[in-house]
């Protein structure tokens, strides 16, 4: 191909040669910097998606980058038949970031839940003494742990999980932020483990009542139930503490990490628990070719330096504050609604004149600012954390200049 690509053609290429499972927003990205992004025309757009949090360092962050071309230069796979020089050394930074005994790696945030959900099966029949093959794990209702056979099996959502059964068997759903029905739900013997979102994102940024995940854990703590934090998307600095759970004192006692564990650079995602739980799971029992490979320990120990380097999880806090005052100031009735933690937010928007959240998406982008909608109706707000608060209020100005060209 001679020509320069353009829009159009890109995104007729995708469509004709590409799967038809994602409906994304009509607009080709060809260059990312911090917390902006271009297009292949050379237009400029501030990214408050941050690639569902992924992207929490910035776009193509120095650092990340770096240490991602030193080490592909190097060596890139080795798989986990050998050991590598780079292996050991994530390990130990990761675990005593966390304070952990013992992390195991893998690469999606999807097989960082799977698992998380054998390693609970395992501990429930080595230690807690439950019959084989009778384990069971409480799930929350309008979850999002990703997308695989077993993860859709306890999913609410009809789009993920229609028309994929049968269905993997051990699981028991209850409302989100219901404490009763967590209460009732423990009081079978054979319960495992609680699997719980800190925010569940792709539900539209729904936070629940505070002290909710710290009654939750201590409930699990009297049933001797391991209480599964998946952090993929609250976790590394979104919500303004390092981790979603920390704002209530929390430490999970399997803790599922993804996304921004890399900065968006490479797929990373992790698994951290302490030997008492971890040490369940034998050689041969689990395992990923790709899972720990040298590029990706690099990569993670740069992103997760640079989040304490940079302070990102304070610039969250500070900056989340502000963007959620600024979108309560506006004087729209599309606006039914503001929530979030850091700088993980969402607008829940009232229809008005056939206009829908999608609409306001569409004039978002128009005017230089990405997001996307959740479930039509609310839209999420998640910059990179890097993002200044100069940046922030350009954004919100053309955010404000969007939702009023509807009023």
């Amino acid at each position: 191909m001679t020509d320069k690509l353009t829009s159009k053609v890109a995104m007729e290429l995708e469509n004709k040669y590409g799967a038809h499972n994602y409906h994304p927003l009509p607009v080709v990205l060809s260059k990312g910097k911090g917390a902006r992004v271009w297009d292949v025309e050379g237009k400029e757009y501030f990214d408050f998606l941050s690639a569902y949090s992924a992207v929490n360092q910035g776009h193509c962050h120095p650092k990340i980058v770096g240490a991602l071309v030193d080490q592909a230069q190097t060596l890139t796979l080795t798989s986990r038949a050998f050991y590598s020089d780079a292996l050991g050394g994530y390990e130990k930074y990761i675990t005593e970031y966390f304070g952990y005994d013992k992390v195991l790696p893998m690469n999606t945030g999807a097989e960082a839940d799977e698992t998380a959900l054998k390693l609970c099966r395992k501990w429930a029949y080595d230690k807690k003494g439950i019959e084989a093959n009778k384990a069971k794990i409480i799930v929350c209702a309008d979850n999002f742990h990703g997308r695989t056979i077993t993860i859709i099996s306890m999913s609410t959502d009809p789009d993920a999980r229609g028309g994929f059964g049968p269905y993997t068997p051990g699981f028991i759903t209850i409302p989100y932020n219901d404490l009763p029905a967590l209460e009732k739900a423990l009081e079978d013997p054979d319960i495992a483990g609680f699997l719980v979102e800190p925010i569940q994102g792709e539900a539209g940024v729904m936070v629940p009542d505070e002290g909710y995940l710290k009654k939750a854990y201590n409930m699990c703590k009297a049933k001797n139930v391991l209480f599964i934090a998946d952090e993929v998307q609250t976790g590394i600095a979104r919500t303004g503490k390092l981790l979603a759970c920390e704002h209530e004192g929390v430490r999970p006692d399997i803790l599922i990490l993804g996304k921004a564990i890399s900065g968006g650079v490479y797929p990373v995602s992790a698994v951290l628990a302490d030997d008492d739980i971890m040490l369940t799971i034998k050689p041969g029992q689990h395992g990923s070719t790709f899972g720990g490979n040298p590029v990706a320990a690099k990569v993670a120990v740069a992103a997760l330096e640079v989040v304490k380097e940079e302070k990102l999880a304070e610039r969250a806090e500070r900056l989340g504050k502000i963007f959620r005052e600024e979108m309560k100031k506006i004087d729209s009735d599309m606006i039914e609604l503001v929530r979030g933690k850091g700088l993980l937010n969402a607008v829940v928007i009232r229809p008005k004149n056939g206009k829908t959240a999608m609409d306001v998406c569409l004039k978002m982008a128009e005017n230089g600012v990405l997001a996307k909608p959740t479930h039509d109706h609310i839209i999420r707000f998640a910059p990179p954390l890097v993002i200044s608060e100069e940046e922030l209020m350009e954004a919100v100005e053309l955010i404000k200049k969007s939702i009023l060209a509807f009023s």
